[in-house]
């Protein structure tokens, strides 16, 4: 599933195509992919709406328009990118919405595996309320992340997945971070010394602004809007190198199941 950083690159990679735009239609071809309000209200309501900006909260896409806002959550396969009208693009047998915008252009919703959401309502709130700070955010501060973290006794791994406590946060950068900062996944988050949590405070930070840089991870699905590759996946420390040489030790990386997750770590740097 994209996390911050492919999502981040995905706004990036969309923004001067459509700030400034207004939709003048919707074709629902999958009504599932509409999660409110009903396909039907989704396709007027959105009719005549301009793109006053493009941003991200979380693993969403957030298209603030001038009454609305349009929530796209990409899930596993969901890929969005403009396209001329009559303009065949490999994704398109796949393509969930389309949304036509006056300059003529179209912004295509592909999406394989049907798991992604588009939502069309008054108040982002009512959907993103509940998530945690962003963690690239000048206000996620290691005072905060101290202060998240308390005395919570699950284990970190899926601490950090969990998008009330820090938003943006999946699979692949909870593995990177808990790499650098040298602490095991099974480790509960109460039992961290003040040092090993500034460590995991400043190892998200880097490990997602790498991914931001690096234009998100390619590791399946994923594309940027104009189709090509992020390459991420080319600077991995453990995720995904089950067996590999650590980086750091050159013991092999071992992959275990954490919460029904696969889970990558070194077992010397990260006893």
């Amino acid at each position: 599933m994209p996390e911050l950083p492919e999502v981040e690159t995905v706004v990036r990679g969309l923004r001067d195509d459509v700030e400034g735009r207004t939709f003048t239609h919707a074709q629902i071809h999958w009504a599932r992919e509409i999660a409110t309000p009903t396909p039907r209200e989704f396709a007027a309501r959105i009719a005549g709406q301009r793109i006053t900006s493009l941003d991200r909260r979380a693993k969403y896409i957030v298209f603030n328009l001038s009454v609305d806002t349009l929530l796209v959550h990409l899930k596993m396969t969901g890929r969005l990118y403009v396209a001329e009208p009559g303009q065949v693009v490999n994704d398109d047998r796949w393509v969930r919405v389309t949304l036509g915008m006056d300059d003529g252009k179209e912004l295509r919703f592909s999406d394989s595996r049907k798991f992604g959401r588009m939502a069309l309502v008054g108040n982002a709130e009512d959907i993103t309320g509940k998530l945690g700070p962003e963690p690239l955010e000048d206000a996620f501060t290691l005072k905060i992340f101290r202060e998240r973290i308390g005395k919570r006794s699950s284990k970190i791994k899926p601490l950090l997945l969990d998008q009330t406590f820090v938003a943006g946060i999946g699979n692949i950068y909870a593995d990177e971070a808990l790499w650098r900062a040298q602490i095991n996944p099974h480790r509960t988050a109460d039992t961290l010394t003040e040092d090993e949590t500034k460590q995991l405070h400043k190892a998200i930070r880097k490990v997602l602004s790498d991914g931001v840089r690096y234009e998100g991870a390619s590791v399946r699905w994923y594309r940027k809007p104009d189709g090509t590759k992020g390459q991420s996946q080319n600077h991995f420390n453990v995720y995904d190198q089950a067996d590999k040489p650590c980086p750091r030790c050159g013991t092999p990386i071992r992959k275990v199941w954490l919460s029904q997750r696969g889970t990558h770590f070194c077992p010397i740097c990260q006893k």
